[in-house]
């Protein structure tokens, strides 16, 4: 079997191009500081996945059978980091490029995917559903980050641009809670349904 490549890449560009936890992140953070301000975060949260990319590729799955308590506990804490900066989302208001916050950096974004259940079941998909067996740890592992941090230069700023451009247009206006909150309901439904309704 090798790697499927091109069905990763299509399987990569839908699951990193859709509604989740970090892209909300970036929207969110987009529609708050502009997007040249969330540059470094853009990046962060890019390279952040490579962080659990990695350890998947060379053994950490077979810790996860050793011990699934674990990684389920570890899969509900970072639901609640989620949700916790979901509701941080739906208080804010849009001042881009005004206000004394400033906005968060490269590190906060390297964060992100490793706190983020739909990442893990992501890789975790792309290792199970595409690589055959005869496939080396190392060239499985390369060629899923590759993919993915391709997929994420070109998407990721897409969605942080897309946050600067609706700040500009509902700044200040009625409809800014409204779509706060709508950002945080979102984000909170695609927690939930990595967690429960088995998606990626």
């Amino acid at each position: 079997m090798s790697i499927a490549l091109i069905p990763l890449t299509i399987f990569a560009a839908s699951q990193i191009g859709t509604p989740g936890p970090a892209n909300m992140a970036l929207l969110a953070t987009g529609a708050r500081f502009g997007f040249r301000a969330a540059l470094p975060f853009v990046a962060g949260v890019a390279l952040g996945k490579q962080l659990i990319i990695w350890p998947i590729g060379f053994g950490l799955m077979e810790l996860a059978e050793a011990a699934p308590g674990l990684f389920i506990a570890l899969k509900y804490i970072s639901a609640a980091y989620i949700i916790w900066l979901a509701w941080k989302v739906a208080n804010l208001r849009l001042t881009p490029g005004q206000g004394d916050a400033t906005a968060p950096g490269f590190a906060a974004g390297l964060i992100v995917h490793p706190l983020n259940p739909k990442a893990w079941a992501m890789i975790v998909g792309g290792f199970t559903a595409f690589v055959g067996s005869d496939v080396s740890s190392f060239t499985a592992t390369a060629t899923i980050a590759a993919v993915l941090l391709g997929c994420q230069i070109i998407l990721h700023p897409i969605w942080t641009l897309a946050g600067d451009r609706i700040a500009k247009t509902v700044a200040g206006t009625a409809a800014e809670p409204y779509l706060m909150w709508t950002l945080a309901g979102l984000t909170v439904a695609s927690v939930l349904f990595v967690l429960f309704g088995g998606g990626a």
